[in-house]
């Protein structure tokens, strides 16, 4: 019996940790070949929407959206056609429903023939996708240059925050180091209405992912800090009472490197418990970090290794009802790579890992996304090759 099927077996037995225990159904959702990018998005009323790029057949390219209710999937819609879609492997769109019930969902566009000069863009719809609006371009610069990794959260009493790299700085050529990359804030009214654009820092890592959250105390956010000594470690900064603070490393990883990861963090929250993880590579040695803060972020415990010792990172997380957090990353294997999951407690506890789903190390194979449902976690991801695309299957709470 092969390792796999003794975690599938202890699963299905669920005897393999107190609390919280999962089993893996199958898979659920089955996109077409060529498909990508997948991004997972729980609304208020206990639904995930899942959005992502899809081919078309005459070379153009169509954002999609599907939403799972009571367990089914709807058939999905488009949401916009484009044949200038920004489409990367790490930088996809993504989704958040408002207070009110208005659905956004931004999307990149390329603005000009260098690689790297894209804008966001964003729609909402008032009617759950039956129409959307023009789109709006958050940031006030309209530079040539990269503007993306978009991080997107409600806000209580109405719009929306979002946090985003901008390249205005840059030179035009991608990886050249005429500027620096920033990371910037703003909001978004209901109406479509701009807030203040705020510069949260000035030097940070080119092409990580960025990540937000809301928490009692105020927004967090999480993206990969750029040092002078090109020092690459996961910074944080806090909304506090309106004002955003200076930025704070979660850890000292000492993680440098002479370019960009492409492996940004990823935050979850319920109350003021806020879990991150993240990838580092110290002298080489990767792996994949957890931590938690009870303070709504203003400082993290000791980072916790969840990893098998050869991770390619790609994280995600997701707080559970007890306080812990589940965690999913990708990891080289025998066979190729997988994406693993690990539930992880703030003392430090950990379950053991177990397997999600086989994956590649491509960069095709994208990140895995997953969000929480009550008892369910839902993940998507995607699978390469011809018959490839993304798949969605739900992780229920056993016992």
């Amino acid at each position: 019996m092969s390792r796999v099927d003794l975690v599938l077996l202890c699963l299905a037995a669920t005897a393999c940790s107190n609390g919280w225990r999962f089993e893996t159904g199958a898979i659920e959702l089955t996109l077409p070949p060529g498909s990508g990018e997948p991004s997972l998005y729980a609304t208020s009323a206990g639904d995930a929407v899942l959005t992502w790029h899809e081919p078309m057949d005459d070379g153009r390219s169509a954002l999609r959206l599907a939403v799972r209710a009571g367990g089914t999937w709807t058939t999905p819609v488009t949401v916009i056609e484009r044949d200038n879609f920004f489409v990367n492997w790490a930088d996809f769109p993504s989704f958040v429903e408002l207070e009110d019930g208005t659905w956004v969902v931004h999307w990149l566009e390329t603005v000009a023939s260098t690689s790297y000069a894209y804008h966001v863009k964003l729609a909402m719809s008032r009617d759950r996708g039956a129409s959307w609006s023009a789109p709006i371009v958050p940031h006030r610069d309209d530079s040539p240059q990269e503007h993306g990794f978009v991080s997107m959260v409600a806000l209580p009493g109405g719009g929306m925050a979002l946090v985003w790299l901008d390249g205005r700085n840059m030179a035009a050529a991608h990886g050249e180091h005429g500027g620096d990359m920033s990371i910037r804030t703003t909001t978004v009214g209901a109406d479509g209405s701009l807030g203040e654009e705020v510069l949260l820092d000035d030097r940070t890592c080119e092409c990580c992912q960025t990540a937000l959250v809301q928490t009692p105390s105020g927004l967090v956010a999480a993206y990969r800090d750029r040092s002078p000594e090109e020092v690459r470690d996961i910074a944080i900064v806090r909304q506090v009472n309106g004002v955003w603070t200076e930025p704070t490393h979660v850890a000292d990883d000492h993680f440098v490197y002479p370019g960009c990861p492409v492996n940004g963090p990823q935050l979850a929250a319920t109350g003021d418990t806020v879990s991150i993880a993240w990838y580092a590579a110290p002298e080489g040695a990767t792996r994949v970090q957890v931590a938690f803060s009870l303070d709504g972020g203003e400082t993290f415990g000791a980072p916790v290794r969840v990893d098998l010792g050869d991770p390619l990172g790609r994280v995600d997380i997701e707080t559970l009802p007890d306080g812990s957090a589940l965690a999913v990353w990708v990891e080289r294997t025998e066979a190729a790579a997988a994406i693993l999951a690990r539930r992880v407690r703030p003392d430090g506890r950990m379950d053991a890992e177990w397997q999600v789903s086989p994956t590649a190390e491509a960069r095709a194979s994208g990140f895995p996304r997953m969000v929480r449902l009550g008892d369910e976690i839902v993940i998507a991801y995607r699978l390469v090759g011809e018959d490839g695309g993304v798949r969605v299957r739900t992780v229920r709470r056993a016992g």
